[in-house]
């Protein structure tokens, strides 16, 4: 579903602080594989979700998405298949539409654009469906505005609208992390629900070392722009966090320092 070949990107080319932030990427993701990606601050992760969207162009490599090359198209092209949810809860969301309108917008994702003002009592009826399976009660607030929602509802109903219309690949980048423990468990509990009945293909960064083993169906792990592990099948199932830790020290010849990776 996704693969990307050799992809490097540098920062600030030619000057003192010119950094390889990706350096020579090479991933395949086959459809459905819901993949963890860890690593340190200044790892590459996000930058690699930045140059997937179209956020940022790549100088080195090709990026296929279900075998079509996508290097060199827009953000706003690939938007079209690729669903993405961000740390922020603020990022995925208009807080001052309310949430029917922000959801309308997400059902008219890929559609051709047309003068029928508003939504029928069909797509209505469909989104308060959908949006009853994050039981939080959302489905009696449709006129609301968004700006009303907690940190955690607003995430939850993000995820909800990057998936509305089935995309290619999703990507999570730290989705949970701004929210506290409770609602974040809550969040990543709809999350695992939505990928499995969708049979998404998903790339999620976590900062969380026991959550990237214990979601998905992949781990990688990052460091200086490089994949330095990859974890699947039988290997996944016996790791465990200090394994995880003691093997990330040996194939990068340095420390885990992070603590929001070590604590979190």
């Amino acid at each position: 579903m996704l693969k990307l070949k050799e992809v490097s990107k540098t920062f600030g080319i030619g000057s003192s602080n010119e950094k390889r932030a990706l350096d020579q990427v090479n991933l395949v993701l086959q459809p459905g594989e819901f993949v963890t990606v860890i690593g340190g601050n200044g790892a590459g992760k996000s930058t690699l979700f930045n140059c997937i969207s179209g956020m940022y162009e790549i100088e080195e490599g090709r990026i296929l998405l279900d075998d079509l090359d996508i290097t060199y198209f827009p953000e706003y092209k690939r938007s079209q298949s690729i669903g993405r949810v961000f740390q922020d809860p603020l990022k995925g969301t208009a807080f001052d539409m309310t949430i029917e309108q922000n959801l309308a917008i997400a059902l008219a994702k890929g559609q051709p654009i047309s003068l029928r003002p508003g939504i029928t009592k069909k797509e209505l009826d469909f989104l308060r469906e959908r949006i009853a399976l994050l039981d939080l009660g959302l489905e009696n607030r449709m006129k609301h505005k968004v700006g009303l929602l907690s940190g955690g509802q607003r995430q939850a109903l993000t995820l909800l609208m990057a998936t509305l219309v089935k995309p290619k690949i999703l990507l999570l980048d730290e989705h949970t992390a701004a929210l506290d423990p409770a609602i974040a468990k809550k969040v990543m509990s709809i999350t695992r629900q939505i990928v499995d009945e969708e049979k998404l293909c998903t790339l999620m960064i976590t900062h969380n070392m026991k959550a990237s083993l214990e979601f998905g169906t992949r781990t990688i792990m990052m460091h200086e722009g490089r994949i330095i592990m990859d974890i699947q099948g039988q290997e996944r199932k016996q790791m465990t966090v200090d394994r995880l830790i003691e093997q990330f020290e040996s194939r990068s010849g340095t420390a885990l320092d992070n603590d929001r990776m070590l604590l979190g």
